[in-house]
């Protein structure tokens, strides 16, 4: 909220993800910024994805700088989680007058 509160809307996402890094930072909240997941299918390495922020080993959050979030949006986050086995992600979207941001939890999620 404070990032949000302080640049606004109308920015790119990458300046939204260097804020945010620096609140996290000053805030000592241990994360890891545009972490490389493995995706595998039928246990066969078949690429990677990026999540925008992997925090404390546990938690996707991805970042959007969009109008309104669409059901696509919602969709690549949800993915996330199942492909990576995360149980909960956030999905926050910067691009908005207010700022929208929605808990998300992997239905699939195997501990």
């Amino acid at each position: 909220m404070k990032v949000h509160s302080s640049l606004g809307n109308g920015f790119q996402e990458v300046i939204y993800q260097r804020a945010l890094e620096i609140e996290m930072l000053i805030e000592k909240i241990p994360f890891e910024r545009e972490f490389n997941m493995p995706i595998y299918y039928r246990d066969h390495h078949i690429g990677t994805r990026r999540v925008d922020f992997l925090v404390e080993g546990l938690i996707s959050v991805e970042l959007k700088a969009v109008i309104k979030l669409e059901d696509v949006h919602y969709a690549q986050a949800i993915n996330y989680l199942e492909a990576y086995n995360l149980e909960i992600g956030l999905l926050i979207n910067f691009g908005e007058r207010s700022l929208n941001f929605s808990r998300l939890q992997n239905k699939k999620f195997k501990p």
